[in-house]
């Protein structure tokens, strides 16, 4: 056919079905240039798998004779995104590989508790090693078998979308595993196709294959990729990984960006990519006006988040990637009376004007092997000894606590357009994520979610998950996501007090770990009468209750911080409170 396809068909049997039946084992075979024989599995692949102590991958003909019908439509585009990221196969307590029923039955209904209206499904495209978290792809027409069928992945969306639920796809056109064996590589016995020849087609540090998006063929592939998963599957959008990597002929290594513009603009952009990237959210957003796609990109390329008519990247959301080095520099680095509360300011608010950022906390990145989770890192050991009722509460753990709930609401309620939290993080999940392999025995004693601590009334965990549930629910309610960047009135360095409004909100931390303040008064736009919303020292959320949620506070008019209105309120120590105005909370 046109274009180098090769076609093959095989007419209908006698009673009118297809000769190959549902289930059936098939290979490409090719004879490469120099007359080799290459066994292959289809590039377009809708189901592989690997059976018994096999090691390579099966291609399987998917054709079953009664196919899962979604019955539900795609929810419409949120206008705040709360994103709850997930990985199915560790969404269970037990040493094993979860399914996409589990997640279905078991993990969406927590998802809706806490009140996010988006789940991020990474490692679903196939991968043959486990691993690698999903980022190897060897098929990317394929759900992974690993979790179940298609059709238990068909019935996953569905039934998120009967709750009102997005669903976003991680997908991977960054790169391709260099297995050659179950994926693309070397497909045709070259190092070319659908790759750049030679050490352009390698990543040096991720040891993988690099697309050469100026083939039209690569450019159809990768677009078709990104339309099978809306249409076939029904997600509602994509986290493109690895954009920083096609952006830059030298992928990010050894770069650094500091932010000047000669950075971004040059010869070393890989423009071909760029234009890929361009192409693949003009045609989702053309076909799917309601799909969003969000771009991972630590460079901070400029425009990638405005639209392509303005001569923009057209992406719908970046990830707001310096926040949680923020946090974890800080809590290495610093004592708690020496937090910087302007460098926090600036770096939750540090985004360019109309361009949507995805703020977060800390990530599946923080919560690998190597690496620790905020929780971790502000208690330690002292988690596997002190988070049960029924012991003291010991200062490491009382500040830890607090501290997890500050830096969640100061990054949900101040650093973006959208929020995002990797599952079991929203209740302090301890210790680390580790996949099996090799080097741990092949354990599967950290790839998985302890989800039961949460759910444990004994058990200090729940405090933290009621909190990220109340604050979901709140925001819900009033919108802060959607509404325009924050006013901060204050960053007041020897007080460690920050205090903003966003959507007719008073927010109000005071991150000095003594300092109590009695009558502190903070500057706001709007008169009124006000009452405490949330408060992080209530009891149902592990604080100490030294507040009367049932004051009302008037404001005065008193300008103070470039405010012509202020409230005078008590503001103690490691807590963070919000208020709203009485009538908008009635």
């Amino acid at each position: 056919m046109d274009y180098g396809k090769w076609e093959l068909f095989i007419p209908p049997g006698q009673d009118g079905l297809s000769p190959v039946q549902h289930g059936s084992k098939l290979k490409v075979v090719i004879r490469s240039k120099n007359g080799e024989i290459l066994y292959r599995i289809s590039p377009w692949a809708k189901y592989v798998g690997r059976e018994g102590n096999n090691v390579n991958y099966d291609w399987m003909h998917w054709e079953p004779p009664l196919p899962y019908v979604q019955r539900h439509p795609h929810p419409k585009k949120p206008k705040s995104l709360r994103i709850y990221e997930s990985h199915v196969g560790i969404a269970s307590p037990e040493g094993k590989v979860a399914s996409y029923k589990n997640f279905t039955h078991n993990i969406l209904p927590k998802i809706k508790d806490l009140g996010y209206n988006c789940v991020q499904l990474m490692a679903v495209m196939e991968h043959a090693y486990y691993a690698s978290f999903g980022y190897q792809i060897t098929s990317f027409f394929a759900a992974s078998s690993r979790y179940g069928t298609p059709d238990d992945l068909k019935e996953l969306i569905d039934v998120a979308h009967s709750m009102g639920i997005t669903v976003l796809l991680d997908v991977v056109h960054s790169h391709a595993s260099n297995n050659s064996e179950d994926g693309l590589n070397k497909f045709d016995g070259t190092d070319s196709c659908f790759f750049h020849s030679g050490s352009r087609g390698t990543h040096s540090l991720w040891d993988s294959r690099l697309f050469d998006y100026s083939n039209w063929e690569v450019l159809r592939f990768l677009l078709s990729n990104l339309r099978w998963w809306i249409k076939e599957y029904g997600f509602d959008g994509f986290r493109f990984d690895g954009v920083s990597s096609m952006l830059y002929h030298h992928h990010g290594i050894g770069t650094g960006f500091s932010g000047d513009y000669h950075e971004y603009f040059g010869l070393h952009v890989d423009e071909d990519a760029l234009v890929y990237l361009i192409m693949a959210n003009h045609m989702v957003h053309l076909l799917h006006p309601e799909c969003i796609t969000v771009a991972e990109d630590v460079s901070g390329m400029p425009a990638l988040c405005c639209p392509i008519a303005q001569g923009g990247g057209g992406f719908d959301y970046r990830l707001a990637m310096a926040i949680p080095d923020k946090w974890i520099q800080i809590i290495k680095e610093l004592k708690d009376e020496d937090w910087n509360m302007g460098n926090i300011v600036h770096t939750l608010t540090n985004r360019r004007y109309e361009e949507k950022y995805i703020a977060y906390a800390e990530s599946h990145d923080q919560a690998l092997v190597g690496d620790k989770t905020l929780a971790f890192r502000l208690m330690d050991a002292e988690m596997y000894t002190n988070m049960s009722v029924l012991s003291p509460l010991t200062p490491v753990i009382d500040r830890g606590i607090q501290l997890h709930k500050m830096i969640r609401l100061i990054t949900h309620a101040l650093g973006g357009e959208g929020y995002l939290n990797f599952m079991g993080n929203e209740f302090g999940h301890p210790e680390w994520l580790d996949f099996p392999r090799k080097g741990n025995n092949e354990s599967y004693h950290y790839a998985r979610r302890q989800f039961h601590l949460s759910d444990d009334h004994h058990l200090r965990y729940r405090f933290l998950n009621a909190f990220d549930r109340d604050m979901n629910k709140l925001e819900e309610r009033f919108g802060w996501l959607a509404s325009p960047p924050a006013f901060v009135s204050e960053k007041h360095e020897s007080n460690k007090v920050i205090a903003f409004e966003r959507a007719n909100l008073i927010f109000i931390f005071n991150f000095h770990p003594s300092q109590s303040y009695t009558e502190y008064r903070v500057g706001t736009e709007t008169p009124g009468k006000y009452k405490i919303v949330l408060d992080s020292d209530a009891p149902d959320y592990g604080g100490h209750q030294r507040l009367d949620h049932n004051t009302e506070f008037f404001t005065e008019k008193y300008s103070h911080n470039y405010r012509p209105n202020s409230i005078l309120v008590r503001q103690n120590s490691s807590v963070e409170i919000f208020f709203a105005e009485k009538d908008a909370w009635n």
